[in-house]
């Protein structure tokens, strides 16, 4: 009887050892993962933000990129996400945007930089594009850009900028070949990247064997090296 008395003891014990920890375990999850008002950052800086924040036991994490705002000076905080009073996990980032101030200062260097990288450029300097041109040239890379507007160290709040956008294909005008010896025109269409066939089904009395009496296409139409060119050409 003692001795079953004795398990009963033992396994009740057991029991509650595991109800206890699971308890505390849960506790310490509940804790980990509660959740927190976020509070207002606006016109903070960093370090100020960064101390509220860790009284909730949230981080700050600040962005490259910053914004122009008239009314929030140089260096404080400017936007975030996410917004005040808006509710959080415990452990997790708030990002924010810091301001440029009322202008963004000295224009940078964009001149051979690609318009993705200038755009970029511009706005982690919080400029404004105002104005984009552009060029077809084979003197410039693709898609650089090769002047703009304000010059670098100038101030100012906007730029303008001419990009090359690359030399257009290649397009020739289809020459008349009605009467010429198609072997030397289908030569010289040849060196010029033309898929050139020549047909000779048609004799023509009068005229020497291989000159051109049709062609496709006609004479007049603009062609790209690489099409196809049919001479049909007497016997």
């Amino acid at each position: 009887m003692a001795l079953r008395i004795g398990k009963a003891v033992i396994v009740l014990g057991a029991l509650g050892l595991t109800f206890g920890l699971s308890a505390v375990g849960g506790m310490r999850l509940a804790l980990q993962t509660r959740e927190v008002p976020v509070p207002d950052l606006g016109n903070l800086t960093p370090e100020e933000a960064r101390a509220a924040l860790a009284d909730l036991d949230l981080a700050l994490r600040v962005e490259p990129l910053r914004r122009v705002d008239p009314t929030i000076a140089e260096g404080r905080i400017a936007e975030q996400e996410p917004d005040g009073s808006i509710a959080t996990r415990s452990g997790r980032s708030v990002k924010v945007w810091l301001s440029s101030g009322r202008t963004p200062g000295s224009v940078p260097a964009l001149v051979g930089a690609s318009e993705g990288a200038a755009r970029r450029r511009l706005e982690e300097a919080a400029f404004t594009l105002r104005g984009l041109s552009e060029i077809r040239s084979r003197r410039y890379p693709t898609d650089a850009v090769v002047a703009q507007d304000p010059q670098p160290g100038r101030d100012g709040q906007a730029v303008r900028l001419l990009v090359n956008r690359g030399e257009r294909g290649r397009t020739y005008v289809m020459p008349d070949l009605i009467g010429v010896a198609a072997d030397a025109a289908a030569e010289t269409l040849r060196t010029r990247g033309f898929r050139v066939t020549v047909v000779g089904d048609h004799p023509y009395p009068g005229l020497p064997p291989g000159t051109v009496l049709r062609q496709s296409p006609q004479a007049g139409f603009q062609i790209a090296p690489g099409e196809p060119i049919s001479l049909e050409v007497s016997q």
